[in-house]
């Protein structure tokens, strides 16, 4: 069983991400850490929580919250994309999980999920914790960061020498060879803290990037809720329908699919069955000071050798798509997953 961080910025994708990790017979979660990213740290770590209440796991990972803002900079990053200013927001709604926070349960009396109450957070930072987890379990923990890379690289920055324990970490972050989503040339991990991006990058540590160039592949459909989750009829079935049905309009609306991206869930898949995708080695930038081309990440693909670095990450080339949605889908229908919905549909009746 392979032991795992999840550092995040839940998010409707790392929702979905938590769920599969959570689930997966192959991995042990030992924390799930958070940063700012898709919405402020305080409501990722609420999110968390929340997440953790409908999966109510016999044994928890660790919850802690991290850093609230870019490693350099005074303000979160503006949009630079010419498409008017999408947010996060507008991607994974005003609560980060689908608006699912405005939802009422069958008899419109109460909220269909009520603020979490279980699962408390820790009172240790999560650069602290992702500290202590490395150095008590040296050379076994992989990191798996699918929000910005602020609080691996505090970690990094704060104790090099005890990072060094961490086996690999798996990024979902970067656009290689395709167009970014948060720019042109960025996606939006590292386009959020490309200064930290540059730190994780250049730290000597074991990365593999799973970034846009194979994550747009990774596609839940609207007919994979309607035939094969929906009809599960579980307090997990419907948490994901409703946490995936305004992520899934944005995505018809500006991408023009009825679906959404598994951008989150494949690197954790990747995590569990590294078969799924094809990789290689190649020296890894950031551009942190372009003015157009902010947290562009730039792998240097050049055939010949003459010039060309000694590499310093994987880059995820290609993925068995088809294998990893077989492999979401059915985690979803394990018996972990497969808590009946209370009669009155309020989750938290039986926490």
């Amino acid at each position: 069983m392979k032991r795992v961080i999840l550092d995040m910025d839940p998010g409707v994708d790392d929702a979905l991400a938590i769920i599969l990790a959570m689930l997966s017979p192959d991995l042990k979660v030992e924390a799930i850490t958070t940063v700012s990213g898709n919405a402020p740290v305080d409501l990722c770590t609420r999110n968390v929580r929340r997440i953790l209440e409908v999966l109510r796991p016999e044994m928890p990972p660790i919850i802690a919250s991290g850093e609230a803002a870019p490693l350099m900079a005074t303000q979160l990053p503006q949009d630079t994309s010419g498409s008017g200013g999408i947010t996060s927001a507008d991607v994974h709604g005003w609560d980060g999980m689908g608006n699912v926070d405005t939802l009422m349960d069958d008899e419109r009396t109460a909220k269909r999920y009520p603020e979490p109450s279980a699962y408390t957070v820790s009172s240790d930072h999560a650069v602290d914790v992702i500290l202590s987890i490395a150095a008590a379990r040296s050379g076994e923990i992989t990191l798996i960061p699918t929000g910005p890379l602020t609080n691996i690289a505090r970690a990094i920055i704060k104790d090099p020498k005890r990072m060094r324990n961490i086996k690999e970490i798996i990024i979902m972050g970067g656009a290689f060879t395709v167009p970014g989503n948060a720019s042109p040339v960025a996606e939006f991990n590292i386009f959020f803290d490309p200064h930290a991006a540059e730190v994780v990058v250049n730290s000597g540590l074991p990365i593999k990037f799973v970034g846009l160039d194979i994550t747009r592949q990774a596609q839940l459909l609207r007919s994979h809720i309607d035939q094969e989750i929906e009809p599960l009829n579980t307090q997990l079935s419907r948490f994901v329908c409703d946490v995936t049905d305004f992520y899934m309009d944005f995505h018809a609306k500006y991408y023009g699919f009825e679906g959404c991206y598994l951008h989150d869930p494949l690197a954790v898949g990747i995590a569990i069955e590294p078969s799924l995708a094809e990789s290689k080695d190649v020296y890894v930038q950031v551009e942190t000071h372009g003015k157009i081309t902010s947290g562009m990440t730039v792998a240097d693909l050049r055939p010949i050798k003459r010039h060309r670095r000694d590499p310093n990450a994987r880059i995820c080339t290609s993925a068995k798509i088809d294998r990893f949605l077989t492999l979401f889908l059915d985690t979803l229908k394990t018996e972990r997953g497969m808590a009946r919905i209370p009669k009155n549909n309020k989750f938290l009746d039986t926490i």
